[in-house]
């Protein structure tokens, strides 16, 4: 970034900010069926519009003169961007977890960095006039800051990383949830998010190194390039949000969302029988057996898992009992959960049904559509897992003739 006017590294960074603001417009001006989530992601979007923005300003040789000149406020201004991209990330990945999701009064806690660090630059720079702050920012030198400015900094990385590690946390929680809750899962998978979470959590870290070596070369005499280091984290940058919004235009409207939280009242059977009797263990009721025997029949005289999109929710319902009751007697009694406890069942019919003289004339794919799944990746992975060959080969080999004793004649 040395050049009169732009460079390259220039170049990148007006890049990313214009296609993040134009995709943050795209999504404020174009009506959805998730509002919440694609609000969220455009500020989250002019968050990441702004960053750049605030580097090419600070540190664009030709662009920090230009902006010197037309009004010092425009500096440090886009940096409080860097405070909020951390919840706004945490917010659009429950936005997408959870249905109906809206930021809680109690996450407001979040902005709190931000409103400190507003405090901050107030004393330190806006509450001066034009003139002084010209001078300020005659003669700029990283290294001549104080260690103050530049832990705040680092304190900055680590906040944003906290927050990539907490859309990580949500995002697992998220996966053991759904195979909790429903038996079909394809529409529902976020990994393209646990990716991309992923990867600016690199970059954050990669941040976060960033500040330390500026630290170690301005106070400790241990001089690293930071420039090389900056430069490739925004690239890296460039290509993750290019990747963020391809990704989230085809896979964030898949899926409602979870409930936020579960029903933890008893059902009316537990009302009107005792479904789950109390035990010594308060935290630990006793499992109903008339409860147990009635969910196993459910599959294998009622054969519900034949329903493709069958739910928690559906199968509760269909016994006239809680959720949590229904996945507490899944999870200890079967030692399984939702998704598991279904599948097996699916599996089995499958089985059978390959093997069964009188289909032969059917396909494994309409085998597999009908026993209740949807796609050919997860029904031969799952078949593969427990049976321990694939479905092809399984039916080749029941229908193979059985070999001869060797002492037959």
């Amino acid at each position: 970034m040395d050049l009169l006017l732009f460079n390259l590294h220039d170049v990148v960074l007006i890049m990313t900010a214009f296609q993040c603001a134009l995709f943050a417009f795209f999504l404020l001006v174009v009506r959805g069926e998730r509002r919440i989530s694609n609000a969220l992601l455009a500020l989250f979007l002019l968050s990441q519009a702004a960053i750049p923005l605030d580097i090419l300003i600070s540190f664009g040789a030709g662009f920090r003169e230009w902006a010197i000149q037309v009004s010092p406020n425009l500096f440090y201004i886009f940096g409080f961007a860097y405070w909020l991209e951390g919840p706004l990330l945490l917010w659009y990945t429950r936005s997408l977890v959870y249905k109906d999701y809206l930021p809680k009064h109690r996450e407001l806690v979040y902005l709190l960095p931000l409103l400190g660090y507003v405090i901050y630059q107030y004393f330190v720079y806006f509450r001066f006039d034009s003139l002084a702050k010209g001078e300020m920012l005659q003669d700029y030198d990283l290294f001549a800051e104080s260690l103050l400015t530049h832990g705040i900094g680092t304190l900055r990385e680590l906040l944003r990383w906290v927050f990539g590690i907490a859309c990580l946390v949500e995002l697992r929680r998220y996966h053991a949830r759904i195979r909790d809750s429903y038996s079909t899962i394809e529409k529902m998978d976020l990994r393209w998010l646990w990716i991309l979470v992923a990867g600016f959590l690199v970059i954050r870290s990669w941040a976060v190194l960033v500040n330390i070596a500026i630290i170690s070369s301005a106070h400790l005499d241990t001089f690293f390039d930071y420039r090389v280091m900056g430069l490739a984290s925004n690239y890296t940058v460039l290509i993750l949000v290019s990747a963020l919004i391809f990704m989230s235009l085809h896979g964030a409207s898949v899926f409602d969302g979870l409930e936020a939280e579960e029903e933890s009242g008893p059902g009316p059977l537990e009302k009107s029988r005792g479904g789950v009797q109390k035990s010594a263990n308060p935290g630990k009721p006793q499992i109903d057996p008339e409860l147990v025997e009635k969910v196993e029949r459910s599959m294998t005289r009622e054969h519900l898992f034949l329903t493709p999109t069958l739910t928690l929710a559906d199968l509760a319902q269909h016994l006239g009992t809680a959720k949590r009751t229904v996945s507490t007697i899944i999870n200890r009694h079967f030692g399984c959960n939702f998704f598991e406890f279904v599948n097996q069942y699916r599996i089995e019919e499958a089985k059978a049904r390959l093997a069964d003289p009188a289909r032969e004339e059917q396909t494994i794919l309409e085998i597999m559509l009908a026993v209740g799944f949807n796609t050919k990746g997860t029904f031969n992975t799952l078949f593969k897992n427990r049976v321990g060959m694939t479905p092809t080969e399984f039916r080749y080999r029941s229908r193979a003739p059985a070999p001869l004793p060797q002492n037959a004649v």
